[in-house]
């Protein structure tokens, strides 16, 4: 299983809270790459709802990543 960016992207609207069979169809439905559903299918499956993206690929960049404070540019 491997994560991108690129990959990750195509689970930012899934509804979250979502079990893995819950990503899985979103997935399919979304026409998201083969990829996304293999990586999906790989995950652990305990029955309890994933929160975030991040618990599923902890490296995914939150959107405070994406911003800068003024005063340090």
């Amino acid at each position: 299983m491997y994560w991108t960016l690129e990959l990750a992207s195509y689970l930012d609207d899934a509804p979250w809270p979502a079990t893995k069979d819950e990503l899985i169809d979103f997935a399919i439905r979304t026409g998201a790459p083969l990829e996304v559903v293999e990586n999906l299918q790989e995950l652990e499956d305990d029955g309890e709802p994933f929160e975030t993206i991040e618990e599923i690929w902890s490296e995914y960049p939150s959107t405070d990543d994406y911003f800068f404070n003024q005063d340090e540019l």
